[in-house]
């Protein structure tokens, strides 16, 4: 590859790479928030009016979902004074329990706010039947012809305790007409994993079989990020068929995925930064559920094994639900404490996990020491850039040298004049004489992109990093840069947005990136030297629109290349003339006569 043709396609890749970035980070969210609030528009006036369909197996109860129209919201909801609740007040949740079905539906995050500013509600993760979108979880028993009555989601179970707090249990008690007692312990422990230990005693004279099953109901299309990197509906890992991720508008067609019964697993309903999930404490057989017919429903469910009660016997049925916020080192406590399998895949750590997580736990681990993510990204950043210093020394190298040739590779073109095979072969024979290798000032960047995708995602999806802060204006490393050139940032009292919120951090990155092309051997081709010399300005309109985090990683990123890069190419005896492109950039050049 000469050097030529390897710079060319550099930069043609990365402007594709730009226009790629663009439509995905930028325009596609945009028409896909679009599209998803005229469906809630149309589809609102039916919300809540429906029931849930009996599993093809399995009769699983009718759901009670009230008539709604009011808007959905992200905001605390309160149940109704009629319904027999059960306080929860631990360490991390606060809400209650609806002693009508025994039904978790009314949960809020305490560590965590809408949005990062004071007076800001709490974070609302399940919300009842009543309420503009119902989300909730449930276990139950399917109907039984032996046993005759079982719980449902009507039935309101009896208990003499007051509140569920951390660390802590409540006892459930009910019995049916045939002498059937049901007993249920609801455990909380001091983070968000509810334990559900059912017992059931026996006092009729025949046997009994019972079949549980267990819920999560959510009504109505919550709003998406909408973009590749992040996956947001139901999800699942189901042993040897392994993870099961199915978008919302996945089943608008299919209605119905199933998978066969599996020994181990999880399933629930996810969210950019919480879950819920079941944790089945046996086999199970899974299934993802669609209904659009009144209330427009996505539920996850799944029916475990027969449990077969002799006259006089008892038999105990234990499962766990987790409802919280997807935090790394909780969830890996979990999948570990547990024994629960994969449920780190509960974040969604992306085609590069492998590059991803020991990534957030570098940086994790600097934050940790430094009690800022800002600072631990720049940290991370010099730890990136010294595993990578070979390979960066190498294509350095391989620049100043070329830098050094740059008045041969000049005077050799304008002696072949128009003869491009010929001064193919000039050039090649320079490169061989000299031991260049064009190509190497392309790996270091390739090698480099999974680390920046593995970054974009950390900064992306783990909830560490929602509000965050940096130093001076960056109030959360999660959100774009919220200052703007086009106001003097903030100078000039008026809002901008879309395309115009180009911030100071933007900026700055787009010039550390101008001065680092700078350094480079200028393109001998016209178009590949307007390419580059555009190239900074249309990543500094692009990388606005990004986290925050990331751009200072890349400004940061920039400026210690730009510093490596001189300390490299006066070692191998080129001219750093950084200053004199500058200044031949904006010299004035007289006009031709």
């Amino acid at each position: 590859m000469n050097g030529n043709n390897s710079n060319t396609f550099l930069a043609i890749g990365l402007s594709v790479l730009v226009l790629v970035l663009w439509q995905v980070f930028y325009i596609g969210p945009i028409v896909e928030e679009e599209r998803k609030q005229a469906e809630i528009i149309s589809q609102r006036e039916a919300i809540e009016s429906g029931e849930v369909k009996p599993a093809d197996n399995a009769a699983i109860p009718q759901s009670d979902v009230a008539t709604s129209t009011a808007p959905a919201t992200n905001t605390e909801t309160a149940p109704t004074e009629e319904e027999k609740r059960l306080a929860i007040d631990a360490d991390l949740l606060i809400g209650s329990l609806n002693l009508r079905g025994a039904r978790i539906d009314d949960l809020r995050l305490k560590k965590y706010k809408v949005e990062n500013k004071e007076g800001s509600p709490l974070v609302t993760l399940l919300s009842p039947s009543n309420s503009a979108n119902p989300y909730f979880a449930e276990f139950g028993y399917l109907r039984s012809e032996t046993a005759g009555e079982v719980p449902g989601v009507n039935t309101v179970w009896n208990t003499s305790a007051s509140a569920l707090t951390a660390n802590s249990k409540v006892t459930l008690d009910w019995t049916n007409e045939n002498g059937i007692r049901f007993e249920r312990d609801i455990e909380l422990d001091d983070k968000y994993m509810f334990t559900v230990t059912d017992r059931i005693a026996n006092t009729s004279s025949n046997p009994v079989d019972l079949t549980g099953y267990g819920r999560i109901a959510r009504f109505g299309e919550p709003s998406t990020q909408g973009i590749f990197v992040l996956h947001e509906g139901l999800i699942g890992y189901f042993g040897e068929e392994g993870l099961n991720e199915v978008d919302y508008g996945d089943l608008h067609d299919d209605k119905e995925l199933s998978v066969a019964r599996t020994p181990t697993g999880w399933l629930g309903i996810t969210d950019k930064y919480w879950a819920a999930a079941l944790i089945p404490g046996s086999s199970f057989k899974p299934r993802f559920f669609y209904d659009d017919k009144g209330a427009e429903l996505f539920q996850t469910d799944y029916v475990g094994e027969v449990t077969s009660i002799p006259a006089g016997g008892s038999a105990e049925v234990q499962n766990k639900l987790f409802a919280g916020a997807k935090v790394t080192e909780i969830i890996d406590g979990y999948q570990e404490d547990l024994n629960i399998d994969n449920f780190d895949l509960m974040i969604d750590w992306g085609w590069f996990y492998f590059i991803t997580k020991p990534l957030f736990w570098l940086i994790h681990w600097l934050h940790g020491l430094v009690g800022n993510f800002g600072v631990a990204i720049l940290g991370a950043t010099v730890i990136i850039k010294a595993i990578f210093l070979p390979l960066a020394n190498m294509s350095y190298a391989s620049m100043a040298k070329m830098k050094k040739v740059q008045p041969e590779m000049t005077e050799m073109r304008e002696k072949y004049g128009d003869d491009k095979m010929k001064q193919q072969q000039e050039m090649m024979a320079i490169y061989k004489r000299e031991k260049i290798n064009p190509a190497a000032g392309c790996l270091p960047m390739l090698v480099q992109i999974p680390v920046f995708f593995a970054l974009y995602k950390v900064l992306f999806v783990t909830i560490e990093m929602r509000h965050a802060p940096f130093f001076g204006w960056i109030q959360d490393l999660a959100a774009p840069d919220p200052t703007s050139i086009f106001n003097l940032f903030g100078l000039i009292p008026f809002e901008v947005g879309g395309i115009f919120l180009v911030g100071i951090w933007p900026v700055i990155m787009g010039i550390t990136m101008f001065l680092q092309f700078q350094m480079n051997p200028a393109p001998p081709d016209p178009t590949q030297a307007m390419i580059f010399k555009w190239m900074p300005l249309v990543f500094t309109f692009m990388l606005a629109t990004f986290p925050a985090g990331l751009v200072i990683y890349w400004a940061w990123n920039n400026t210690l290349s730009l510093i490596q890069q001189g300390i490299i190419m006066k070692r191998h005896g080129a001219e750093v003339a950084l200053f004199e492109n500058l200044k031949g950039i904006f010299k004035h050049k007289p006009k031709e006569t």
